[in-house]
C-alpha cells in the first residue's frame, strides 16, 4: 500500500488509532502519549477506541477527533486466534495507518488481528507499569513511541477544558477513591469541612460518584447549603469542566485526582498506600501528602498548611 503517514486534515487524512482500556488514572496518565502522538504527526487524524465516558477527555480538549467503544460485542472475537472475521470491525481497523494499543495482549493475538485488516503499523504499548521498577507511569506508557522518532514528550498529563461558568470559584473536595484503603478517614474530612467552613470565605464542591455511597451526605450534613455544594455522579466530561472552574482540590489517589492535576488545578493529594513514584500526579501545582507512613496520621492541620503550600 501506498499511504503515508502525513497529509492534511482531508477526507484521505492518515488516521492512527490509539486503543486504551482501564480506568479513569490509567488513561490520564497516557494523555502525555497521546499528546505527544499528536505533536509529531500534526496533520493527521488521531482517535481512540477506549470506554466513551473516559476517553471523552480527549475529545473535549481537542486532542483527537473521535472516540469508539471498546466494550462493542463484535470486539470480543478478536482476542481468539484467527478471529478478525467480523466484518464491520475489519472495515472499522482497515481505516487506520497505525494502532498504538495499551490493551492487554500477552500472546499478540488481538494485534494479529488488528493486522489481518491491513493496518500497517502497530505499536504494542505495556498495559500497565511494572511495579518493581520505580519509572512513572507516563513515562512507561511514553516509552514505545520511540519506535516513532517519539524522544522528548512531556510526561505530565494537560486537559485543556473549557470551564462550566459558575458566579464563584469553589474549592473540590473529593473523599472517596477506589479502595478505602487509600482514604484519608471520614471524620478528619468532616473536621476539615467544619473548618474551612469556619476560617475560610471557600465555597466547597463535594465531589463523588457510587464508590462513595452515602459518605457525601453524611459529611454535608449539618453544613449551610450556601457554602457547600454537592457534585455525585456527574459524568466525567461535565464534572471536567466544574473542576475547571475551582480553585483547588483535595483528593486522594483517585482518578478525579489525575483530572483535577492535568487541568492545572492547585492539587492537594492525601496520598494511600500505592507506590507514588509511579502512580502519583506529576504537575507544576501537585502537593503529594504523606508518601511514606499512614494515611490516617496526616492531621487537619497538614492538610490547611498543605493548602497554604499550594497558594489556595
Amino acid at each position: 500500500s501506498g499511504r503515508q503517514m502525513s497529509g492534511g486534515d482531508s477526507p484521505n487524512a492518515p488516521r492512527i488509532l490509539v486503543i486504551r482500556g482501564g480506568a479513569i488514572g490509567d488513561f490520564v496518565l497516557t494523555l502525555p502519549a497521546i499528546v505527544a502522538l499528536r505533536n509529531r504527526f500534526p496533520n493527521v487524524d488521531l482517535e481512540i477506541l477506549g470506554y466513551p465516558r473516559i476517553a471523552t477527555l480527549a475529545l473535549e480538549s481537542g486532542l483527537v477527533k473521535a472516540v469508539h467503544a471498546l466494550e462493542s460485542p463484535g470486539l470480543a472475537a478478536f482476542f481468539t486466534p484467527n478471529g478478525a472475521y467480523d466484518l464491520e470491525w475489519r472495515e472499522f481497523f482497515s481505516k487506520y495507518e497505525m494502532a498504538v494499543s495499551y490493551l492487554y495482549d500477552p500472546d499478540g493475538i488481538f494485534e494479529e488481528n488488528v493486522k489481518s485488516c491491513g493496518v500497517l503499523q502497530f505499536i504494542a504499548c505495556q498495559h500497565r507499569p511494572d511495579e518493581t521498577k520505580a519509572i512513572h507511569a507516563s513515562e512507561v506508557f511514553l516509552k514505545p513511541l520511540e519506535q516513532l522518532t517519539i524522544f522528548d514528550g512531556d510526561p505530565v498529563a494537560r486537559l485543556a477544558i473549557e470551564p462550566e461558568e459558575s458566579a464563584d470559584p469553589q474549592l473540590a473536595l473529593h473523599p472517596g477513591s477506589g479502595s478505602d484503603s487509600k482514604n484519608w478517614p471520614e471524620e478528619k474530612w468532616r473536621e476539615l469541612i467544619e473548618y474551612l467552613i469556619g476560617n475560610t470565605s471557600h465555597r466547597l464542591l463535594l465531589v463523588g460518584g457510587e464508590a462513595e455511597g452515602g459518605k457525601l451526605q453524611r459529611l454535608a450534613k449539618g453544613m449551610p447549603e450556601d457554602r457547600l455544594e454537592l457534585a455525585e455522579h456527574v459524568p466525567l466530561n461535565r464534572l471536567a469542566k466544574r473542576l475547571a472552574n475551582c480553585r483547588g482540590y483535595v483528593g486522594h489517589d483517585s482518578g478525579v485526582t489525575h483530572i483535577a492535576s492535568a487541568l492545572g488545578l492547585p492539587t492537594l493529594v492525601l496520598w494511600g498506600p500505592s507506590r507514588g513514584t509511579i502512580w502519583r500526579p506529576l504537575g507544576e501545582k501537585v502537593l503529594v501528602l504523606n508518601r511514606e507512613n499512614l494515611l490516617s496520621e496526616l492531621s487537619v492541620e497538614n492538610v490547611i498548611d498543605g493548602l497554604n503550600s499550594l497558594g489556595v
